[in-house]
C-alpha cells in the first residue's frame, strides 16, 4: 500500500506476520495522563522477534515493550493491561515528558483470523468498531452506526477503525508530486489522475499511484467518502472542473483547485452555469493552502499539505489565522497561488 492509515499498516503487517506463523503481542494505547506522544487508541505491534511496527510513545518504552516479549512475558497472555509512567523517576525513564503517564492493553494474536473481518472493512471503506471484552479477551467487530469516541475501561476497550485517508490529485505536474510526497507521510494514501498522455506516459512515483481514466471518473469512483480529498492542480479547466463537480456533490472532506483569485472567481462562475449550487460551491477551497507566502512549488505543495492536515483535524480557522500572522506585512506569496 502506498502511504495510508497507519493504523491499516500496523494491521496489514501484524495479519501477514500471523500468517507466516509469528505470534504477534498488539499494543493499544488506552488512556494518558499529561502530556504524552502518542493519543488514546494508537497502535503497536510486536512479534515474537522483536520486530515492530507502529508506535505508543517517543521510542524509550517501545524498547522496553520489545524486550518484554523476546521474553516471552505475554506468550500465554491473552488481554493483559501495564502502565508506565507511574512516578516522576519512571516517566523520565522512559521519555514521558512533563511527568506523563500511559497506560497500555496488551494482547495477544496467534491467529490472523481475528483480523480478517476487520481489514475487509478497511478495504470496502466501511467504518468499524473493535471492542475488546478486557476480563475475556473476547474481540467483536461491529459496522459503525452512530459517531463513537474511543473508550476504555476497566471492562472494554472499543476503538473506531475508518477507511485509510485519502487525496486525488487532478494532474502529475511537479507541484503535484511534492503534494504527493509530503502527503504520504502524514497517512494519505496519494492517488494521481491525469489523461495526458505527456504526464501520464512513464509515470512512475513510489509516493503515489496513477489512476487511469478522465477526472470526473477518477472522482466519482474514488474520492466520495468523508475521508477523502481532491485537489485541481492542473490549470487546465476543461481537467479540474470536471473533478470539481463531482467532488463538491460528494462528501469529500476537502475539495480545492490551484489558481488566483480572480481564477477562483472565473471557476465558481463556470461550475455554477454547470449546475453546482451555491452551498457545494461554498466548500471548495481556493486559493488552495494555508497562506505562508508560498512561492515555490515544494512551498505551494506544504502549504496545500498543510491546510488538508488542519480541515482532517478540524484546525482550519486556527491554522489560517496563525500562517496570516507570521506572514503579516509581506506579500502573500506566488501571484499564480494567492493573487488576483
Amino acid at each position: 500500500m502506498i502511504g495510508g492509515d497507519p493504523d491499516q499498516e500496523v494491521l496489514e503487517a501484524t495479519s501477514r506476520w500471523l500468517n507466516q506463523g509469528h505470534t504477534v503481542v498488539l499494543f493499544t494505547v488506552g488512556r494518558t495522563w499529561g502530556s504524552s506522544p502518542r493519543p488514546a487508541g494508537a497502535l503497536l505491534a510486536v512479534r515474537d522477534d522483536g520486530r515492530m511496527v507502529g508506535s505508543v510513545s517517543g521510542g524509550c518504552v517501545e524498547e522496553h515493550l520489545v524486550a518484554r516479549c523476546q521474553a516471552g512475558e505475554w506468550r500465554t497472555s491473552r488481554v493483559t493491561g501495564l502502565a508506565y509512567g507511574t512516578d516522576r523517576a519512571e516517566a523520565d525513564r522512559f521519555g514521558l515528558p512533563c511527568g506523563g503517564r500511559l497506560e497500555l492493553v496488551a494482547e495477544t494474536l496467534d491467529s490472523a483470523l481475528d483480523l480478517a473481518p476487520l481489514l475487509e472493512a478497511l478495504a470496502n471503506r466501511r467504518r468499524v468498531t473493535r471492542e475488546v471484552d478486557l476480563n475475556s479477551g473476547a474481540v467483536s467487530i461491529h459496522d459503525l452506526q452512530q459517531e463513537t469516541a474511543f473508550h476504555y475501561d476497566e471492562h472494554r476497550l472499543v476503538r473506531v477503525f475508518g477507511p485509510n485517508w485519502r487525496v486525488l490529485i487532478i494532474g502529475a505536474g511537479q507541484l503535484s508530486r511534492y503534494v504527493a510526497r509530503f502527503a504520504e507521510p502524514l497517512g494519505f494514501e496519494a492517488l494521481v489522475c491525469d489523461p495526458r498522455p505527456e504526464y501520464a506516459d512513464g509515470f512512475d512515483w513510489p509516493e503515489a499511484r496513477l489512476v487511469p481514466g478522465m477526472p470526473d471518473d477518477a472522482a466519482r469512483g474514488l474520492a466520495q467518502d468523508d475521508r477523502c480529498a481532491v485537489l485541481a492542480l492542473t490549470h487546465d479547466p476543461r481537467l479540474d472542473d470536471m473533478a470539481l463537480m463531482q467532488a463538491l456533490q460528494s462528501d469529500a472532506f476537502y475539495v480545492g483547485a490551484i489558481g488566483s483569485r480572480a481564477n477562483q472567481r472565473a471557476r465558481l462562475g463556470r461550475l455554477a452555469q454547470l449546475g453546482i449550487d451555491s452551498q457545494s460551491l461554498s466548500a471548495l477551497h481556493g486559493p488552495i493552502g494555508l497562506p505562508i507566502g508560498s512561492r515555490t512549488p515544494a512551498e505551494i505543495a506544504v502549504a496545500i499539505v498543510a491546510e488538508l492536515v488542519a480541515v482532517r483535524q478540524g484546525a482550519l480557522g486556527a491554522a489560517r489565522s496563525a500562517a496570516r500572522a507570521a506572514v503579516a506585512g509581506t506579500p502573500i506569496g506566488d501571484p499564480v497561488q494567492w493573487g488576483g
